[in-house]
């Protein structure tokens, strides 16, 4: 049940940040590996990606990618919650004297993270290449010419196999780890802190949320270099064998973005990230508190 429960409050928090996903994703692509200044900007910030997304793509093309970014946090965060939400009703989570252990909690939430997100691996790749999907005037990074998730799945899956359709899962793996620890422990440690100060009423919904604001803020630090070099890792091109043609992996990825376009060019979309991993890790952890809270309570 803790596993439903997971996915669903994901799921739920979804449905409102999709948007600010494929914003990002737009964002991400944009001047790759091309030095600052020597490109046309399509999107200049956030609020102007927006706007240009909606004006020449359609209103509809902000929720591009919507089935398969469900499918993933469903697949995802359904596990990773869950299990996080295991170890923690097991105690495995609270050192000796019963506190809680930031430590065991940064290495639950990493290992929880890791396994969700490489078994939602090929769902999450689609998603990319769907949301970077764009009209030709304003189009970023390499286009795919998928017609859905189903049709990409298989297409992927007949052209290169079980390994084209995991490719670049290790990629991804180090984004979920630092994202994934950073959260989870964040999450547990605030809460924890806000009800030893007794800020709020015990069992009040306010210190879920605050718990969860201040986790949205520490996993997009941690997380965006990871994310810019996951997502374009994903979207390369790729030869006949399915491999990928720009980057050799992760390490490669991190060093060619660098040296091309700067340290910032490791934090391209970071207000998309931030306004988009703030509320959904901010919903996202609040429903699946809440939803934990509400089955405790009705089924004893």
């Amino acid at each position: 049940m803790d596993f439903l429960m997971s996915g669903l409050a994901a799921c739920g928090a979804c449905l409102f940040t999709n948007p600010l996903e494929v914003v990002k994703t737009r964002m991400q692509l944009q001047g790759e590996l091309q030095a600052p200044g020597s490109y046309q900007r399509h999107y200049r910030n956030v609020f102007h990606a927006f706007i240009t997304i909606g004006k020449v793509d359609g209103l509809a093309a902000l929720q591009k990618g919507l089935a398969p970014a469900l499918l993933y946090q469903f697949l995802m965060n359904g596990i990773r919650l869950g299990t996080y939400g295991l170890a923690e009703a097991k105690g495995y989570l609270h050192s000796a004297d019963g506190t809680h252990s930031p430590i065991r909690s940064a290495a639950a939430g990493a290992l929880a993270g890791v396994l969700g997100a490489y078994l939602g691996s090929p769902i999450y790749m689609v998603k990319t290449h769907l949301q970077a999907q764009a009209a030709s005037e304003i189009a970023v990074g390499h286009q795919y010419k998928h017609q859905g998730m189903f049709q990409a799945l298989t297409e992927i899956g007949q052209k290169h196999g079980l390994v084209g359709l995991w490719r670049g899962a290790v990629g991804g793996l180090p984004r979920v780890i630092a994202g994934s620890s950073a959260q989870l422990c964040t999450f547990s440690s605030t809460k924890d802190l806000i009800t030893q100060w007794e800020i709020f009423p015990p069992q009040s919904w306010k210190v879920a949320l605050a718990a969860a604001m201040v986790s949205g803020i520490v996993v997009v630090l941690a997380m965006t270099p990871f994310d810019v070099v996951s997502t374009r890792l994903y979207n390369q091109p790729t030869d006949t064998q399915g491999k990928g043609l720009m980057y050799r992996g992760v390490l490669d990825a991190l060093l060619q973005t660098a040296r091309t376009e700067g340290i910032f060019g490791m934090y391209k979309g970071i207000g998309a990230s931030y306004f988009r991993l703030g509320p959904h890790t901010i919903l996202s952890l609040f429903f699946w508190d809440q939803l934990r809270f509400l089955y405790s309570t009705y089924t004893k």
